[in-house]
């Protein structure tokens, strides 16, 4: 995974760079998820991957499945991607994407995984706290896993808190 998100990057960063100067960042950010999905489908993967099938035809199959949905420059990057054979990589470059958008416009999306359902009021507290330590507007996303015991776990970008009774108790397990 990290060696997809390496071959991305360049992408990434420059598609921002690109939305950034020419005000686009939200349209951007949609065709790139709307490339995700497209992306993500088996069969057509398939179809993509097929050494009988030309450039020129995957070009074309897929300029009409997106057609709707991306800009002319949306389109030159479908172009490009499919050129290098990094076509498959597209779910990469919009998370990347995601994240520098997150960054630029001062926020950051946090996953917050409890032991049980977590009420608005929660959910706010949490907010406000991760929002003092992190230096940056929260969005938070929510689920359950009973296997934490109690607590939670709260993942945001590379950083990750544990407050999790599962995480203290494999902590207590190393120390024995």
């Amino acid at each position: 995974m990290s060696e997809l998100s390496t071959l991305a990057r360049p992408y990434a960063q420059a598609v921002f760079k690109t939305a950034v100067e020419s005000k686009s960042v939200s349209e951007w950010s949609d065709m790139l998820g709307f490339l995700s999905v497209v992306m993500q489908d088996k069969e057509l993967i398939a179809v993509i991957a097929n050494p009988k099938v030309s450039q020129e035809q995957r070009t074309i199959l897929l300029l009409n499945i997106c057609q709707d949905q991306l800009s002319g420059e949306g389109s030159n990057l479908l172009k490009l991607l499919l050129e290098n054979d990094r076509l498959l990589l597209t779910p990469q470059i919009s998370e990347l994407y995601e994240s520098y958008k997150a960054d630029h416009e001062g926020y950051i999306d946090v996953e917050v995984i409890s032991a049980y359902t977590l009420t608005k009021e929660e959910q706010k507290k949490f907010a406000t706290t991760l929002k003092k330590k992190l230096n940056k507007k929260v969005h938070i996303t929510t689920s359950i896993d009973k296997s934490l015991i109690g607590g939670f776990l709260a993942k945001a970008g590379d950083k990750v808190i544990d407050g999790s009774t599962k995480g203290q108790l494999q902590q207590l397990a190393k120390k024995l």
